[in-house]
């Protein structure tokens, strides 16, 4: 992959240049529970197995996240399930992080933004963050991912931001701005797999979550290519040292120092 910006089809929210601290998110299995387009794949796809399969060719660069991924949910619109019926599954069963509503509470209270940041489908993830905070946080919160071509036939596939980048969105596009700032912003960034593998290095302050079935691809990239971060299990883990960090009684060096939250 080149240095160079892809092109993005779809637009970006302004950056939120007069903040101090912004924080930067992935939302499947890390603002929630289990990773929504996991969850298609596995029960209404191919399946777990052969997800994991193309996961770990994802990880060991042997195929491009875009590549995999369109292949994994063109799984599931092969097996004839529609998009309204997959949103409505993932309402259903797709759960939010127990300390997520504190910390975007504290967040807000403090002025800091919290900006998601997917390589999911918008639609999808409006339906499922609606369903879990209300729809007054959910329209507060800025979304930056991909989004959905729907066929009159029915069908549909991922429509994705950067179909230039082997990564279908390009997270680090969402980070680099801000460096390009006179006066850039603490970012601290929150992620768990190989979407978000793109985006680590860019962070100041990277937190990845640890999983209890055993997932944990970004750890796994970020242990190989040396890139300091914080595990942290839910978000009331990570809350104590993003305010330790915002309130300065630690800095950004000494929080990645901790390790595991």
């Amino acid at each position: 992959m080149n240095d160079a910006a892809p092109e993005s089809t779809l637009p970006y929210p302004p950056i939120h240049k007069d903040k101090k601290f912004v924080v930067l998110s992935d939302w499947d299995g890390t603002i929630t529970t289990y990773d929504s387009n996991d969850y298609m794949t596995d029960n209404l796809g191919f399946g777990r197995d052969r997800r994991r399969d193309l996961n770990m060719e994802i990880l060991h660069e042997k195929t491009t996240f875009r590549d995999g991924f369109r292949e994994m949910l063109a799984s599931v619109v092969a097996n004839g399930h529609s998009f309204e019926e997959c949103k409505e599954i993932l309402r259903k069963n797709i759960k939010l992080d127990p300390g997520f509503k504190e910390f975007y509470a504290w967040c807000k209270v403090n002025d800091i933004p919290v900006i998601i940041v997917s390589s999911g489908m918008t639609p999808t993830i409006r339906a499922v963050l609606t369903n879990l905070v209300g729809e007054e946080s959910a329209n507060e919160i800025e979304i930056i991912s991909n989004d959905v071509d729907l066929r009159p036939d029915g069908t549909w596939e991922i429509k994705f931001r950067h179909p230039t980048s082997g990564f279908g969105h390009d997270k680090s596009q969402a980070i680099v701005p801000y460096r390009d700032l006179e006066h850039p912003p603490t970012l601290f960034f929150f992620g768990d797999g190989v979407s978000d593998m793109s985006a680590a290095k860019h962070a100041d302050v990277l937190f990845v979550k640890e999983k209890e079935y055993g997932e944990n691809d970004l750890a796994a990239y970020c242990t190989k290519l040396g890139i300091k971060h914080i595990l942290f299990k839910d978000f009331s883990n990570a809350l104590p040292i993003v305010q330790s960090v915002v309130k300065g009684e630690r800095t950004v060096q000494e929080a990645l120092n901790i390790g595991h939250a």
